[in-house]
This record gives C-alpha cells, structure tokens and sequence, in this order.
C-alpha cells in the first residue's frame, strides 16, 4: 500500500509538468492558531483563536474533499488541539490515495503527551508522517528568538525521544525547522555546532532551512523588520548546500534543489520557478477561509459557506480569477517549501534545461 501511495504521488507530480490539474494534491491545513511561542519573527501567537473549525466539520471536509495525497497540518502549535489525532485520523481515513502527513512543533507541549499522540498516529499506518521541530538558533539564540526560556532544551530533548520512537516506526521521519532572518542571520553554522554537541551523529541534512518572510494572512507579520540581508544569508544558504551530503534520495534531490533556488531567491527576491498554488496546493485557515498559499492574502471562499467543499470554491470565479492572475504573473514574489515544492515538481524540464 506504501508503494502504491507513493508512485500515485509520483505520478500526480509528475503528470503536473504536462498538463493543468484539475485538484490540487497537497492541502495546506492550520489546524489552530494558538501558540504558546513569543516569536520575535511571527505575530500567530498574538491571535486569540475563536471558532475555529471543529472535529466534525473536519471530518466533513476531509470526506468530500478526499483527493489530497500530501497533508501538511500546521498552526499555531498543532499539539494544543486535543483532537489532533481525530484531525489525522480523518484525513487519512478518507484520502485514500494519502502518502506524506507533515506537522511542526515547537516542542513546549508536554513532551510524554506529544510522543503518545505521535505515536498514535504513526500506528494508523501513514506510509510516511513526518515531524518538524522548530529551531531557530543554539541555545541563547533560539530562546530569545521564540521568547521562552528553556525552548531550546525542550526541541533537543523531543528530538532524541524521536530518535528512540524511529526505532519501531519506520514512517516515522524528523528534522529540525531552521527558519533564516534578520534575527540569527550568519549563525546557522555555531548552532549546528551547538546542536551536534547535544547529539553527535547530527548531520546537515537532518536541518531543513527555510527563509523567514511575510505573510498578512498566516504568520501576521507584515509590520515586522525580519528581513536578512539579502546577498549574506544567499552565502550562507550556499555554504549550507555544499555542506549537505549527497542526493541518494528524491526527497533530498527535492530539498537541496529548493536550497539552492532559495539561494537565488534571498539575493534577487525572484521565484525560480513558476508558482503551482491553487493548480497544486491551496492553504485552509483554521477558521475555514482558503487561500491560493499561506503567503498570498487573497481570500477564495470559506468552506462553512460552501458546504465543506473545497472543490467548489477552486471552481468559482474567485479561483479562476487567481489562477489567472498566476498564469500572468502577478502573484505575490514568494519561495516557500509549502508551495515551493509543488514547483519543483511541476517544472522538471526548466529546472534540469539549466
């Protein structure tokens, strides 16, 4: 079932490079937008969530929206929703052609909790669910960053009960979240250091970095400063590149090649490639509204207006307004890895005609 789950994934992707989808196959989901962080580069934990989407009404839309084969949960924190198993139990139940279930954290929830309801989830069988932990800098440096005293110790002391936890789930998959900006500009490497002193067989490719950017309708952030310096942290992701071990995997063909464009990107403002939102993935808020991505503030409909349908609002005007807009251009300039993948995949002939 496995590799079934995973050549349909393969197939939709690679059919994106011919053709326009007529579904996207990867949902972007937050879940909740309660966060017990104090980011210094994210407004999320400022929001005092009400009404936001229940249990069952995420059982209905995950039933008549049963087409996504990658499931990306965010928040807020994920593991403040008590239902958060129900939440993954849903999708996978009815998505029948699910592959790939991701989730971050920034491990302040209580640790025996979390690795039960991970654990929990990895027992339904998800071919492959995996975990991001936030972590923004060594010890000083990510504590000041997130806003809580002891945030750091608690992302290392997560990440080896995970590494305990992987000796019995195979589909278990984990990396460290290492979001750049102006806040730990040029420091990825002492914190690698750090972090390799806690856990010796650390390796570079056990980071995924990505780049600290704006968004009105997700982080919050639009009055924030965060930006690094654009040709200094491009070398700095350069160095992180080369000091990656080599592609031996799709995924990691896939990450290094999103690296080395995020590159590009922080030096030009640029996207590499052409965006696949909509066509390949759509963000659902917590409280129902979807969008094109989490960093493009235009609102498509809301699914408690639409009968839980997800399809029916990627049919109506404002959607195929989007999509033209898209086609001309004129989205937002971003380089994210929740939609950045999804281009990627989608443009194989113009990433390797390089």
């Amino acid at each position: 079932m496995a590799v079934e789950r995973m050549l349909g994934l393969a197939a939709i992707a690679l059919k994106s490079n011919f053709t326009r989808l007529a579904l996207p196959y990867k949902l972007n989901f937050s879940v909740t937008y309660l966060c017990q962080s104090r980011c210094l580069t994210c407004n999320i934990w400022q929001i005092k969530p009400k009404n936001e989407l229940r249990i069952d009404e995420i059982n209905e839309i995950a039933e008549k929206n049963n087409y996504f084969k990658w499931i990306e949960i965010t928040g807020g924190e994920v593991f403040l929703r008590n239902d958060i198993v129900d939440i993954a139990r849903a999708f996978y139940k009815n998505s029948k052609h699910l592959y790939i279930m991701t989730m971050p954290t920034n491990s302040l929830c209580n640790p025996d909790m979390e690795i039960s309801k991970i654990e929990e989830i990895l027992e339904m069988g998800i071919p492959r669910f995996a975990i991001t932990l936030s972590l923004d800098g060594y010890r000083e440096l990510h504590d000041k960053i997130r806003g809580i005293n002891g945030n750091y110790d608690k992302v290392i002391n997560m990440y080896k009960r995970l590494l305990q936890l992987k000796t019995k789930y195979k589909n278990l998959y984990f990396v460290f979240g290492y979001t750049l900006s102006s806040m730990n500009q040029g420091k990825f490497f002492e914190t690698f250091n750090a972090v390799k002193n806690d856990i010796p067989k650390i390796k570079y490719n056990d980071f995924h970095i990505n780049l600290g950017q704006i968004s009105s309708n997700y982080y919050r952030n639009d009055s924030m400063q965060i930006a690094p310096d654009s040709n200094s942290v491009s070398e700095e992701i350069s160095k992180i590149v080369k000091s990656r071990e080599g592609q031996f995997s799709a995924i990691q063909m896939i990450e290094n090649t999103f690296l080395k464009n995020l590159s590009k990107y922080a030096a030009t403002g640029v996207p590499p490639i052409k965006n696949r939102s909509i066509e390949a993935s759509v963000f659902l808020d917590s409280y129902g509204n979807l969008y094109p991505s989490i960093m493009w503030d235009l609102k498509l409909g809301n699914v408690r207006e639409n009968n839980y349908s997800i399809t029916d609002i990627l049919n109506s005007k404002a959607a195929l307004d989007a999509k033209k807009i898209i086609s001309d251009g004129g989205d937002p300039k971003h380089w994210t890895s929740c939609e950045a993948y999804q281009s990627i995949v989608g443009n194989i002939p113009s990433i390797f005609s390089r």
